[in-house]
């Protein structure tokens, strides 16, 4: 009867020791996640503008004039809720909607751009309505 008692003093350590490494790992993976989303916005891919659907390339060169531009929201402040663009201040960043032929409403394209409003310091292209973002190469 003492061997079962002994059996289980030596498997529960083991048990605990093996939850509490598991937790360990599910811990160190969410920080790492967590890390790797605010850090993944400087590892965004890129598109050449050249590669760009021609309403892309045309808006382009709309924001590099200060427009004009189609759509009421066009310029305004987008704010990065998601964490997607690099962190940078409230402001910087300002959103423009790529037409789409044949929609409707604005569509879902849209790109976005930082800095100074007619001399960006990088403009983004969203085809998703800002699930994803792509750098744009000159």
């Amino acid at each position: 009867m003492n061997e079962v008692p002994n059996a289980l003093h030596r498997v529960l350590p083991a048990a605990w020791m093996l939850r509490i490494a598991l937790s360990l790992l599910v811990v160190a993976g969410v920080l790492a996640t967590v890390g790797h989303a605010r850090s993944a916005s400087d590892a965004l891919p890129d598109v050449a503008l050249a590669d760009l659907p021609k309403e892309a390339q045309a808006l382009h060169v709309l924001i590099g004039k200060g427009g004009p531009f189609k759509y009421s929201r066009d310029g305004v402040v987008f704010g990065n809720r998601e964490k997607l663009l690099p962190a940078k201040p409230h402001g910087y960043y300002h959103e423009y909607t790529v037409r789409t032929p044949g929609a409707k409403d604005r569509g879902a394209r849209r790109m976005v751009c930082g800095g100074r409003k007619t001399e960006p310091d990088a403009c983004y292209y969203s085809d998703d309505h800002y699930q994803s973002f792509r750098r744009i190469r000159q």
